[in-house]
């Protein structure tokens, strides 16, 4: 459970299953309480909590996993969408010797200013797994460690490393940003209703100091790169489409007289970052259609993209890394950083 987005849904048969209090849960609100003990316990062993921890807790429900936190760290904040479901977390804990360490924030986490906090822990609704990683990776200042409950092909994406099947731009974006760990399978018989798909719990420890790079550049050329991921470099900046847009930027920046140099890793990092969440419901972050783009490439003597000086220009920066033949299902994060300055070096931006 958490504080996602409640979507309406249809009253149906089996779409609610009553726990502790009389409170209906649903599905459909991605509200699914962990009952196994042992895997509360094994979670909040691996979060590494200290007693003088700030916890941010998303979706507690019931508060079976707010007790663990609240008896091992100094305060927990938990974030609740769910009006009765804050009303219960207030219940439980009232006269409690944890009443005055918790806090109740009932709102929609991908909404909600966060406050500080250390370590979050959590159990999400899957439909928000995307935007809510990366709103937490922009928020600052930093915090040491988060370990989330994901919808299983998700955590494995997150963790996917250059040629596996599920490396995408989801895989490359979040490791940019920090160290992802896959800690332990969840399977669907562990939750109360139980889900339709497994789950896993992921580590994320955001890096520090961050890679020297502009986001909203690198997100540019990531989402190019992965629009098709299986097709060589060569030939997804043959496109036409592509040649256009990166022509347009030349263009504009050149008469701005533009110059960048350095990057926004200090002032702007946390709105930079910012924009990867916005984009992380994009439904072709993670698809390669295998259409064929072999008619959307530049012929040598089309017009309208500078003759084909400008397509020179960008398969010269490929040809200079040794990317022409390449494709990005195979790429680290390493050959992006490389890839990236090159396309820099010469003029040539995402954003």
């Amino acid at each position: 459970m958490a504080g996602g987005k409640i979507k309406k849904e249809k009253p149906s048969r089996g779409a609610t299953n009553h726990l502790q209090g009389g409170i209906p849960f649903h599905k459909s609100k991605g509200q699914h309480i962990l009952k196994n003990p042992l895997l509360v316990d094994t979670i909040v062993q691996k979060a590494g909590i200290k007693s003088t921890d700030v916890i941010l807790e998303i979706g507690p429900g019931t508060g079976n996993l707010t007790k663990k936190l609240l008896e091992l760290g100094k305060s927990v904040i938990a974030v609740e969408l769910d009006p009765r479901m804050v009303l219960e977390l207030q219940r439980r804990f009232q006269g409690t010797p944890h009443s005055n360490r918790l806090k109740v924030i009932q709102g929609d986490v991908l909404k909600c200013d966060l406050p500080y906090f250390d370590i979050c822990v959590a159990n999400i609704p899957y439909q928000i797994s995307s935007p809510l990683t990366f709103k937490l990776l922009s928020h600052r200042p930093v915090f040491r460690c988060a370990v989330i409950m994901f919808q299983r092909e998700f955590a494995m994406r997150l963790v996917a490393q250059p040629g596996d099947n599920l490396y995408c731009r989801l895989s490359v974006n979040t490791q940019l940003l920090a160290r992802v760990s896959h800690l332990l399978k969840v399977g669907k018989n562990n939750f109360r209703p139980p889900p339709k798909v497994d789950s896993s719990v992921v580590r994320i420890e955001p890096r520090k100091p961050l890679p020297p790079v502009n986001f909203k550049e690198w997100d540019g050329l990531i989402r190019l790169c992965f629009n098709r991921k299986n097709k060589t470099l060569g030939s997804i900046f043959r496109q036409k489409s592509v040649l256009s847009l990166l022509e347009k930027n030349y263009k504009t920046l050149q008469a701005l007289q533009f110059s960048q140099k350095g990057s926004s890793v200090d002032a702007d990092i946390a709105e930079d970052v910012s924009v990867l969440a916005d984009n992380s419901q994009d439904p072709n972050m993670d698809i390669d259609d295998g259409r064929d783009d072999d008619d959307m490439e530049m012929e040598d003597g089309d017009g309208g993209v500078e003759g084909s000086d400008f397509k020179d220009k960008v398969l010269g920066v490929l040809k200079q890394g040794d990317f022409e033949e390449k494709r990005s299902s195979k790429l680290t994060q390493v050959d992006f950083l490389y890839l990236l300055s090159l396309f820099n070096k010469a003029g040539i931006h995402f954003s």
